[in-house]
């Protein structure tokens, strides 16, 4: 497996393109609900340094980084093209953690054009230390299926899902979840994350949990589960974020 930063998209290039071009539906795929979100999406996306391709089938953002649109037979190949780092510059240590969150954002991308073009996520969000062990392993992720392929587990936590596996790298497992989501899938993804000298030296993990139309009670339940299985397995960690 191969940390691949490119996906298809079934979607028309400009359907992409608007999907990465307004601020209200970048919202609806990028990272997790924060109250920094908004901010953060600005100055990736759409700062004065971010520079549209004239045929709206590239994108740079902030950092140099390079989006690429080209239309397949399937659909829309989106692509994106690291910038050459100066590894004596701050952002050096952050190199591979930028690749990775990259790879988590294309296919949260792909996700939302997919299956909820016009729809509105709610998110739960945590992240946990290294020291403390995988989550992909603790969670029973190791040995899904294939990507497209369907599975119906029982996760760590006691909740029993089924659904597709969106995908898998050396690092990352996405899968369609059913229950959450009202109608069609919401998308669960749990990361391992790399070491980060002075910041998280022993690495650690990330799970980002995207629902849609779920009841409020629903939605906490859910929250609540996975939050009770953060504190039982990484006790030093902060509690699940949810927006």
């Amino acid at each position: 497996m191969t940390n691949n930063l490119s996906v298809v998209i079934n979607s028309d290039a400009q359907q992409v393109w608007t999907m990465l071009r307004e601020p209200a539906k970048v919202g609806q795929w990028h990272g997790w609900e924060a109250d920094d979100l908004a901010a953060e999406i600005n100055e990736i996306y759409f700062k004065d340094t971010v520079v549209e391709g004239p045929d709206h089938t590239s994108l740079t953002v902030d950092g140099g980084d390079e989006f690429s649109l080209k239309p397949v037979p399937t659909g829309t190949r989106v692509s994106v093209t690291r910038a050459a780092l100066d590894h004596n510059s701050e952002w050096a240590a952050w190199d591979e953690d930028i690749t990775q969150s990259w790879l988590t954002f294309l296919q949260q991308l792909r996700f939302a054009l997919e299956h909820h073009p016009h729809g509105k996520r709610r998110t739960a969000f945590f992240s946990v230390p290294g020291g403390d062990g995988s989550a992909i392993d603790k969670l029973g992720l190791r040995d899904i299926p294939a990507p497209g392929e369907p599975y119906s587990l029982t996760l760590a936590t006691g909740e029993e899902i089924s659904g597709r596996v969106w995908y898998r790298t050396n690092h990352q497992v996405g899968l369609t979840v059913h229950s959450y989501a009202e109608h069609g899938d919401g998308l669960l993804i749990v990361a391992d994350q790399p070491p980060i000298a002075e910041v998280r030296p022993d690495g650690g993990s990330m799970v980002i949990v995207s629902t849609y139309d779920l009841g409020a009670h629903r939605l906490e339940e859910l929250r609540g589960s996975w939050d009770s299985w953060r504190a039982e397995n990484y006790p030093t960690s902060d509690p699940v974020h949810a927006g």
